[in-house]
């Protein structure tokens, strides 16, 4: 299964009186990497939970594959092939991080959590998960406790478990966020690599020089609202955007 595209269409918010989200668009092709950035109170985690299924939009859809999925629950729209990597990083502390993802493994083919519980020890679901923390550099620790590894081998748990959901459109909030300058350039060019034939990638993050550099395509929100969607130096050379994000226009 690929993504053919994800389309935000006129996507609006409103919280009580305050409107979140206003009008928000963008499309996602196939094989992509989209830096997703806006200041503090942008909406971005709401576009998120929206795009997740967490928050059900008050107008617009959301559309993926050519289905419309605007009132899908999220278990559902995790079968049908979103993932969401986490920014506070909640990893199960009793299980070695091998059984973290192998229990995902488990929770990618059924709906009860405690069935999931009891595939994880199977020879299938362990040699996957070892793969896949292997992928993301974590393959020496794999019989780790969460409570034995600092915060950076976490962030590539977090990874780990969203991709061992078999996604094809992986949303990461804020995967830098908390690591120093060179956990974060290693974390970006994880993420940069993930990237490929029927996998895309949703990265919303504040480290603003990461972005820039791993991400070929940007899309802007300042207070609930799309600024700018397009190649990435293309964007950050737009005045409005450099007014509302930077705080200039040059």
């Amino acid at each position: 299964m690929t993504l053919q595209r994800l389309q935000i269409n006129n996507i609006s918010v409103k919280f009580g009186g305050l409107a979140a989200l206003q009008n928000v668009s963008f499309e996602l092709d196939d094989n992509q990497l989209l830096g997703f950035i806006g200041p503090n109170g942008a909406g971005k985690t709401t576009l998120m939970r929206v795009i997740m299924g967490m928050i059900n939009p008050n107008d617009g859809t959301v559309i993926l594959n050519g289905n419309d999925i605007t009132h899908l629950k999220s278990v559902h729209r995790i079968h049908a092939g979103i993932s969401l990597g986490q920014q506070i990083v909640k990893p199960l502390r009793g299980m070695s991080l091998l059984d973290n993802v192998a229990l995902a493994f488990g929770g990618n083919k059924l709906l009860s959590p405690l069935k999931a519980l009891m595939v994880r020890g199977k020879s299938a679901e362990r040699d996957a998960a070892h793969e896949i923390l292997k992928l993301v550099g974590l393959g020496d620790v794999v019989n780790k406790l969460p409570n034995e590894v600092p915060l950076g081998f976490l962030k590539r748990l977090e990874v780990a478990r969203a991709l061992a959901l078999k996604p094809t459109l992986l949303l990461l909030d804020e995967p830098l966020a908390g690591l120093s300058k060179p956990e974060a350039e290693e974390m970006a060019d994880l993420i940069s690599g993930l990237t490929r034939p029927g996998l895309s990638v949703i990265l919303i993050e504040h480290n603003l020089p990461q972005v820039l550099r791993v991400c070929p395509k940007l899309y802007v929100q300042a207070n609930g609202q799309g600024l700018a969607y397009g190649p990435t130096a293309q964007v950050m050379a737009d005045p409005v955007v450099r007014k509302a994000y930077l705080g200039k226009e040059a």
